[in-house]
């Protein structure tokens, strides 16, 4: 199954949930898209929950169902609660740092960026948007890129950063401090039902 490249509104509208995170989605519209979105939906059996999490998150983030369930997989390795590990592996994908550093609005604006190579690492250029980002890891601008009008919007209309990660407003870059914690996370999301999804 390939990426979504859809409307985002139309998914979150679908799942009730914002895949933007910023709750714009459903404010005017907080149904279900199409004809008959404002009637009840019928309900839903345990596999159809589960993937309907498992969906949301897959969109939310911006993969495709590959690259998805090979970072679950990936998880599965590690020693802690394999749901968190999941999430936390998600969230340190460089496209998503780049998303929480504040150079671009969304997840698929930061995946554009680094795809055209503006992003650095440690100094060096990386242009793939799945590069895994470790603790202590530095993520910059290229040079050439600093006055990019796109990424100087962004950054001038970020607000509030999460704690696990720092920027230096002088040099232009950031620092992923360390993996988030559970609480730092969306709530939202129901991890545990994507485990079951993976493991039925």
């Amino acid at each position: 199954m390939s990426r979504y490249t859809g409307p985002q509104y139309r998914k979150s509208r679908k799942f009730g949930f914002s895949i933007l995170e910023t709750g714009k989605e459903l404010l005017k519209k907080p149904y279900k898209p199409g004809q008959h979105g404002q009637k009840r939906s019928k309900k839903m059996s345990n596999y159809g929950i589960q993937l309907q999490e498992k969906q949301k998150v897959r969109f939310m983030y911006g993969l495709s169902e590959r690259q998805f369930k090979r970072t679950f997989e990936d998880a599965s390795k590690l020693k802690g609660v394999h749901g968190e590990d999941f999430l936390k592996l998600l969230e340190s994908r460089l496209d998503n740092v780049v998303y929480r550093l504040g150079f671009s609005n969304t997840r698929k604006g930061a995946r554009q960026l680094v795809n055209h190579g503006h992003i650095l690492v440690n100094g060096n250029k990386v242009d793939i948007p799945s590069y895994r980002i470790k603790p202590n890891d530095v993520i910059g601008i290229k040079e050439k890129s600093i006055n990019h009008p796109s990424i100087k919007a962004s950054l001038e209309a970020m607000n509030q950063r999460v704690d696990f990660v720092t920027f230096d407003d002088a040099k232009l870059e950031g620092t992923f401090v360390r993996y988030p914690e559970r609480s730092e996370l969306n709530s939202d999301i129901n991890e545990a039902l994507i485990v079951e999804y993976y493991n039925r």
